[in-house]
């Protein structure tokens, strides 16, 4: 019950914080003109989130960093190597995100790093993360806790670490297209990811790992009541990368990689249909989909925004239910 009681206080103290960092932000973004930069690809159907104020993801990254230092101060939380790796990748991959919105919002269109430049600043992460890891005792082995299945990968779990951290980073990115779809399913997945963690208990800190979870859910709550449709404020790269590899290091420390795959099917199946299509325009001159990611399929065939966002967050929930089930029960 003490565990529940942290996880409650921990949501409330990220949410308020949170509403009252989008009320503060949201006027001095609009007055700085920090602004999303629409894709021409979609003029007509987006034309209203023309001017929509960009980089929202500081509405729950700082509200999460001060909360965490709250209940630090308040002896709620207790400071762990894990937890310290978990901190360094979100902060880490929000820099990375900052600069590159920062890139955007300059130049005046939506070229920000170069993909090169991006994956060397992950690349840099995702080493300096592994160094950490090996260095707080972890083992570079892929632990199935649920199928009782080690595989010990070397030097190799370096890569697998950088590889999992790049693509969960750019599946989360490629995912933020509508109103509150990136943010609703983050938020549904680290919930899922603190249930998961809190039943843990052979990984240290376990329960200070969920609780991270359970405020970046009470922040990513707060940050929705912005950016739900019709969004006041876009979450942006910042957002959007820390995320990603925020949930994936996550998986990693907590040994439920596999477990990962279910939680965030939603956003590897958006993965997909952008890589499908690239691979069926370059070997075959056509489109598999109207257009990609996914979502915005859907938005070409006539559905709305609203009604998309609302059928993945479902779906997202489902598979968070089952990823639950895999990493708990069974």
């Amino acid at each position: 019950m003490l565990v529940l009681a942290k996880a409650m206080l921990a949501m409330m103290i990220g949410f308020v914080i949170a509403i009252i960092f989008g009320v503060v932000i949201i006027p001095f973004m609009k007055r700085k003109k920090i602004e999303q930069h629409q894709n021409i690809f979609l003029r007509g159907q987006h034309d209203r989130k023309s001017g929509t104020p960009t980089m929202g993801g500081f509405i729950f990254i700082i509200p999460t960093i001060i909360t965490v230092l709250i209940l630090l101060f308040m002896n709620k939380l207790t400071w762990s190597d894990n937890l310290f790796i978990i901190l360094f990748v979100f902060i880490s991959y929000a820099l990375i995100g900052y600069v590159d919105d920062k890139l955007i919002v300059k130049r005046g269109n939506n070229v920000g790093l170069s993909e090169m430049q991006k994956i060397f600043a992950q690349l840099v992460v995702a080493l300096v993360t592994f160094y950490f890891f090996m260095k707080n005792g972890h083992e570079p082995q892929l632990y199935i806790y649920s199928l009782g299945f080690k595989f010990k990968m070397g030097w190799f779990y370096g890569i697998f670490i950088l590889f999992i951290l790049v693509a969960s980073s750019n599946a989360v990115n490629i995912t933020d297209g509508l109103d509150g779809l990136a943010g609703g399913l983050s938020l549904i997945v680290f919930l899922a990811l603190g249930l998961i963690t809190w039943n843990s208990n052979w990984i240290v800190g376990n329960e200070d790992i969920a609780i991270f979870c359970f405020i970046l859910v009470g922040s990513l709550l707060g940050f929705l009541f912005f950016n739900t449709y019709p969004a006041k404020i876009f979450m942006g790269d910042i957002g959007s990368l820390s995320l990603g590899a925020t949930m994936a290091i996550i998986a990693v420390l907590t040994s439920h990689e596999v477990t990962f795959i279910i939680l965030a099917l939603v956003f590897i199946v958006e993965t997909l249909s952008c890589i499908i299509q690239m691979i069926s325009i370059f070997v075959f001159h056509k489109k598999v989909f109207l257009i990609a990611p996914l979502h915005h399929h859907f938005e070409k065939v006539g559905y709305h925004e609203r009604d998309i966002v609302k059928t993945f967050w479902v779906v997202g929930l489902l598979l968070s239910m089952a990823g639950i089930m895999f990493a708990v029960w069974l």
